[in-house]
């Protein structure tokens, strides 16, 4: 297991994320938002762009997971999708790559396998991230090298629609971890410590959380839909 792994085992890892399109989109405030996390008692960040995690590398001594969010036309994947994003995430000295690794088809016919070569190939020693949304993905995922998967995109394909970790008493979650050998990371949808802490007790190595602590925009949209008549 890579070092990486064994640091952020039990713990919590915060996303500190802001799209062009919303009000927080700023590589200074994802290094600050990156503080407030480690005050908080975070152990990692998962952070997107080559900016953002420049930036949060010299804000905290944390590990940091990369990802590079970008569209192309002639795929659904967005999250790492070709070797060109894991090219630059090697440069910013990211900790650990995650990338989509969904059944579905790359950008400009790209093959999962060969990126994941690649990185293991070039640079041994930063972790690899598999985001998948089924058991048979992260079965594939562990096959094709990856060190950990993670639940991300539970509920984001259509073959996972309207599904999440937390269904059926965290069944598909227990499915994976029985599944692979690798460590499984809960992601998505979680947004209470109690669905956080829970993840953990059904077997997650680790937890990341997200828009529940980072994108105040959808915090405030809970509290204004609740007291609403």
């Amino acid at each position: 297991m890579k070092s990486v792994l064994k640091q952020l085992e039990n713990q919590l890892i915060v996303s500190c994320q802001a799209l062009e399109d919303e009000p927080l989109h700023s590589s200074m405030i994802m290094g600050r938002m990156a503080v407030a996390a480690l005050q908080g008692g975070a152990k990692g960040i998962r952070a997107n762009s080559v900016a953002d995690i420049k930036e949060i590398k010299t804000k905290v001594n944390l590990p940091v997971i990369g990802i590079i969010k970008q569209d192309y036309p002639d795929s659904p994947i967005y999250i790492t999708p070709t070797l060109k994003e894991v090219e630059a995430l090697l440069k910013a000295d990211t900790d650990m790559i995650a990338m989509d690794a969904t059944n579905r088809s790359r950008p400009n016919a790209e093959k999962l396998a060969d990126i994941v070569r690649y990185v293991k190939e070039n640079r041994p020693d930063v972790a690899l991230m598999a985001d998948i949304s089924t058991v048979e993905e992260a079965i594939q995922a562990e096959r094709a090298g990856f060190d950990c998967v993670s639940t991300t995109l539970v509920g984001y394909t259509k073959a996972t629609e309207g599904d999440s970790i937390f269904a059926n008493d965290f069944a598909i979650l227990k499915k994976i971890v029985a599944a692979v050998s690798i460590p499984v990371v809960a992601e998505g949808k979680i947004d209470t410590p109690t669905k956080a802490a829970l993840a953990l007790e059904n077997g997650a190595h680790f937890v990341v959380v997200g828009s529940a602590i980072t994108r105040p925009q959808l915090i405030t949209e809970k509290f204004a839909e609740a007291i609403q008549p």
